[in-house]
C-alpha cells in the first residue's frame, strides 16, 4: 500500500517544540485501506507533535462520527467517534514498528506518515456491536425489529406447550432426587 502524501510529516524541517497538525477524514480515505463497512464519515484528527532531541511524541485525538449500519436491524446511523492515541517516535538501527506505542525509524529518516496510526485509531473506536440508538431507547421503527420480536423465545405465544411437560422427564427427574 502506498502512502498518502497528505499524511506524511517532514519532522527534519522542524524546530524543537509543539506542532499542530489536523485532518479532515472523509470516505476517500478509508477507500485508500480498501475498508468498506463505514456508509460515511466525517472525522477530524488533531495531531500533537512534540519534537524532542532525541525522540518525537505523537499524540492523536479523533472526534466526529462515522455512519454505519446496525448490525440488528441493518438501519444506517451515525455513530460518534471519541478516541486517543499516543505514540512514541525514537531513532535506532533499523525500522521497527512492532510495539504498539513506540516507532523506531533508521538514523537517516526526515519524515514519518502516520496514515495507519489515523486509520486504526478510527476504526479501534468503533464498538464491536453496533446497535442503533433507536433499538436501544425504542424510538426506531423496523421491520426487522418487529420479525426479531415476534420470533423472540421470551415472547412465545405457545406458552401451553410449556405446561405440558413429557412424562419421560418426570421419570428423569425422579433419578436426581433419588441420591
Amino acid at each position: 500500500m502506498r502512502n498518502l502524501a497528505a499524511y506524511t510529516i517532514p519532522f527534519v524541517g522542524l524546530k524543537l517544540g509543539k506542532h499542530q497538525f489536523e485532518y479532515d477524514i472523509d470516505n476517500e480515505f478509508f477507500e485508500h485501506f480498501e475498508y468498506d463497512d463505514l456508509n460515511s464519515s466525517n472525522v477530524k484528527i488533531d495531531l500533537l507533535l512534540e519534537k524532542k532531541t532525541t525522540m518525537m511524541e505523537l499524540t492523536f485525538k479523533a472526534s466526529g462520527s462515522v455512519n454505519v449500519n446496525c448490525d440488528l436491524t441493518n438501519e444506517p446511523y451515525d455513530q460518534p467517534i471519541d478516541g486517543s492515541l499516543f505514540l512514541v517516535i525514537k531513532f535506532g538501527e533499523e525500522f521497527n514498528d512492532e510495539n504498539e506505542d513506540l516507532l523506531i525509524l533508521p538514523h537517516g529518516e526526515y519524515e514519518v506518515n502516520v496514515q495507519q496510526y489515523i486509520y486504526e485509531l478510527i476504526v479501534l473506536s468503533i464498538p464491536l456491536k453496533r446497535v442503533h440508538p433507536g433499538v436501544e431507547d425504542g424510538t426506531l421503527d423496523s421491520e426487522v425489529l418487529d420479525k426479531l420480536e415476534e420470533l423472540s423465545i421470551n415472547n412465545n405465544e405457545n406458552k401451553n406447550d410449556e405446561d405440558e411437560i413429557d412424562p419421560r422427564w418426570d421419570k428423569l427427574k425422579n433419578l436426581l432426587n433419588d441420591k
